[in-house]
């Protein structure tokens, strides 16, 4: 008698199928990652779906919309009117035609009178007027989504900026006066200024004058100890300059995508140690330059390793008193997530909360939410993933795409066809001095917070529970920089909104690293303040701004003037750690992370 053949268990073929599956998985993400990260090298970092996802859209709506084409089209033919108009008034006049179009008020290029001359005047009132029309192109088509219109306008406006009659030679009256001025030597000059920056790309070293300013040496001056160190962190507690201080101690945590001396530059302009001279003890977290060890640290590690760490090192400073936080850029989101879970929690430890160019809403980011999208996030990932960081040198191209003409074709201008080399500065030389963002945590940061809101939203989670903003029931002291490309001031002014406590909100001339290094005495900085108490109505920013009255100066007195109305009275300066607590001083001020490269 035959057996009967037996089925199969389903269970059985199903796990293994899984385990096949999970045989060619690892194999398929690390062939799409090394793909795309190839890729990268060459796009610097933007993904090429996520723009032809762009264009496809624009397309497709252009194409179904003959109104808008028409409109087009009449829309050129009154520029060609414009522009011949003006033609015909510059060859029949000799004092100079009247422009038949003004540049926007943050174009300089165009500014020198030397513009204002035949043949060069009509040739930059013709750029403006294409820029103008590039700019109808692609905005205002009907059924094209917000995301994909910016992008569009981003890249056109790279294209343009490029091809601007300010960055060639003969196009160019500013240069060809120049050049006749020193017989052309600013040519050999700008071409030796080319090949010593070719030099130095090729082997990835700083820029000339950048060793002028070394932390310790010629800024981060300002004296201090580090008082506790952790695989993230050095805490440095700053030596009291006056013989009796407030009794809530002062921390700041800067943004980690930057070095944190940026707060402590020259002597002149540091915040730190201004805040010091105003009789307070302060404490600045540094953060570790992440390598590719670091790759599976999370946004949650910055928060206990960094905030966290730190608050309970103070508390043994400086036990008994409540803090006065404050956080810069990255640093002051990552402060009021801390600060929210703190208040769900019941934890009371601090006194008021001061945020300096920081966003807790993501739904207008600026520029920078073009470079977030799924497609994009996908690509960074990539990028990410075979390295373990994001290089400071993949974040910095991005950030100057941002604001071209300023940080890219003016210095190409000034450098290679003037031949004139800018004097390097404090600020130019933290700016070179970059660090990398870890992939775990770069991932986290982007897709919570500037892709899906969470944290705005009530969704982001701590400790496996949400956080909310309106728990935060503190003082808040709120700075936005009215030039600012990273932190748009609107975008940053949202947490009088989110928030159901007394916010005072500061606006300030600069953008987003000058607007916040902004000391007394700095020529030609003005600001606006008002505050909002906890049950007063809402204005949106540009009522605000109508209402708001402009002052002179720094905003720094303000918030002193603040910080001192949330104090109590003065009393004698900590001593410097707590060795008995196992917080002794470890090393002087700036530390060791601060030198990492």
């Amino acid at each position: 008698m035959t057996k009967p053949t037996q089925k199969p268990d389903a269970l059985a073929q199903a796990m293994a199928l899984r385990r096949e599956f999970e045989k060619v998985t690892p194999f398929a993400e690390a062939l799409n990652h090394t793909a795309q990260s190839a890729v990268a090298r060459f796009t610097q970092g933007i993904s090429p779906a996520a723009l032809a996802g762009a264009w496809f859209d624009w397309a497709t709506h252009i194409i179904a919309a003959p109104g808008k084409q028409f409109e087009l089209l009449e829309n050129a033919a009154s520029k060609i009117s414009r522009q011949s108009r003006f033609a015909q008034a510059c060859a029949t006049t000799t004092d100079g035609a009247a422009p038949c179009i003004a540049p926007l008020p943050q174009d300089n290029r165009f500014s020198n009178e030397a513009w204002q001359t035949k043949p060069y005047n009509m040739i930059y009132q013709g750029f403006l007027l294409q820029q103008q029309w590039w700019h109808n192109v692609v905005t205002g088509v009907p059924g094209v989504t917000a995301q994909h219109e910016q992008a569009l306008q981003f890249v056109t406006r790279q294209l343009l900026d490029m091809a601007s009659p300010s960055n060639f030679f003969l196009t160019n009256p500013e240069v060809l006066a120049k050049t006749r001025e020193t017989n052309g030597m600013n040519l050999i000059q700008g071409m030796q200024n080319a090949l010593k920056d070719a030099q130095d790309m090729m082997a990835e070293a700083p820029p000339k004058g950048s060793e002028a300013y070394v932390p310790g040496q010629d800024v981060a001056l300002t004296k201090g100890k580090v008082i506790y160190r952790n695989r993230l962190i050095e805490l440095i507690q700053y030596t009291p300059l006056t013989d009796t201080v407030r009794p809530e101690p002062i921390l700041i945590v800067p943004a980690w995508i930057m070095k944190y001396y940026i707060l402590d530059l020259s002597q002149q302009n540091s915040m730190v140690r201004y805040l010091v001279e105003q009789g307070h003890t302060v404490f600045m977290i540094s953060w570790k330059n992440p390598d590719a060890d670091d790759r599976d640290l999370t946004l949650d590690d910055y928060r206990q390793l960094g905030v966290m760490a730190a608050l309970a090192a103070i508390a043994n400073i400086v036990p008994d008193q409540k803090v006065h936080a404050a956080g810069y850029c990255l640093g002051g989101t990552l402060l009021s997530i801390a600060a929210a879970a703190m208040a769900r929690d019941g934890d009371d430890g601090l006194a008021t909360m001061t945020l300096l160019a920081s966003q807790v809403d993501f739904t207008e980011p600026g520029e920078l939410q073009l470079f977030i999208n799924e497609s994009q996030l996908a690509f960074l990932d990539s990028v990410m993933w075979k390295q373990g960081y994001l290089d400071t040198n993949q974040m910095g191209g991005a950030f100057q795409m941002l604001n071209s003409n300023d940080l890219i074709w003016s210095r190409v201008i000034h450098n290679y066809l003037m031949g004139e080399s800018r004097p390097m500065s404090d600020l130019m030389a933290w700016n070179a001095d970059g660090t990398r963002m870890p992939y775990a945590m770069h991932s986290q940061y982007l897709r919570k917070l500037y892709l899906n809101n969470d944290l705005a939203a009530g969704r982001f989670t701590v400790d496996g529970r949400p956080v909310a903003l309106p728990d935060i029931r503190l003082p808040i002291f709120a700075v936005g920089t009215l030039k600012d490309h990273v932190a748009p001031w609107q975008s940053v002014f949202k947490i009088r909104l989110l928030t159901d406590t007394e916010v005072t909100f500061v606006l300030t001339s600069g953008g987003h690293n000058a607007g916040i290094v902004s000391e007394p005495g700095h020529p030609h900085r003005s600001y606006r303040v008002e505050t909002k108490g906890a049950l007063d109505r809402y204005a949106d920013p540009e009522a605000w701004l109508a209402e708001t009255e402009a002052h002179d100066g720094s905003w720094w007195e303000t918030w002193a003037g603040w910080l001192a109305a949330h104090s109590g009275a003065v009393t004698a300066p900590p001593e410097m750690g707590n060795a008995a607590s196992g917080y002794g001083p470890l090393c002087d001020a700036p530390g060791t992370y601060v030198m990492q490269k």
